[in-house]
């Protein structure tokens, strides 16, 4: 006898209680990750802080949020929410669904923040690779333990910065740039 397992949807992920855990799809299976921590938050918000203040004070074309997720794979489903994203304007439909996603809509920069004790580093990369497939121009991979950040462009070029650096954020966000240590500051 054979089982098989039932895969879910986007629709089906929509549909999820709130039970204050995170939840993804991937390629129809239900990944589950606890809330995020809260040096984690803080990282996540001083992020968002510096990229939408640059964006206004220069009228680009982005709108990002936190835990905006992205439908990028259909049959099976693949559902992924970084921790801070931007889009582009022009590739949002008009009008925005007021709930669940629009499929293909794939964010322009895409930040994950990974917090101490995260050990998966197959788990980072396999994010990084998902995004980037997607059509991600820039993936941000924010390592609280060792204060580190690592981009990933859709080029393949990947750049390393540390304490003391200024983060960039090219092409993505191009004239962007920011103390490393002000992403980690609270």
């Amino acid at each position: 006898m054979t089982t098989t397992r039932k895969l879910l949807t986007a629709d089906d992920l929509l549909a999820m209680p709130r039970d204050g855990y995170r939840h993804e799809l991937v390629r129809g299976e239900l990944i589950t990750m606890p809330p995020p921590g809260f040096m984690h938050t803080i990282v996540t918000d001083n992020f968002g802080f510096h990229t939408r203040s640059f964006v206004r004070q220069n009228g680009l074309p982005y709108v990002g949020g936190p835990e905006a997720a992205a439908y990028i794979e259909q049959s099976p489903d693949t559902v992924r929410a970084a921790d801070y994203a931007f889009y582009s304007r022009h590739d949002l439909p008009s009008p925005l669904p007021e709930r669940g996603y629009v499929t293909g809509l794939v964010p322009v920069l895409a930040v994950e923040v990974i917090s101490p004790g995260y050990r998966s580093a197959a788990g980072v990369a396999e994010r990084v690779r998902m995004w980037l497939e997607a059509g991600v121009q820039l993936v941000v991979v924010a390592h609280i333990a060792t204060r580190e950040i690592v981009t990933y462009g859709s080029d393949g070029t990947e750049h390393t910065f540390n304490a003391g650096d200024t983060l960039t954020l090219e092409p993505a966000l191009p004239g962007f740039a920011c103390p490393v240590d002000d992403l980690f500051a609270f």
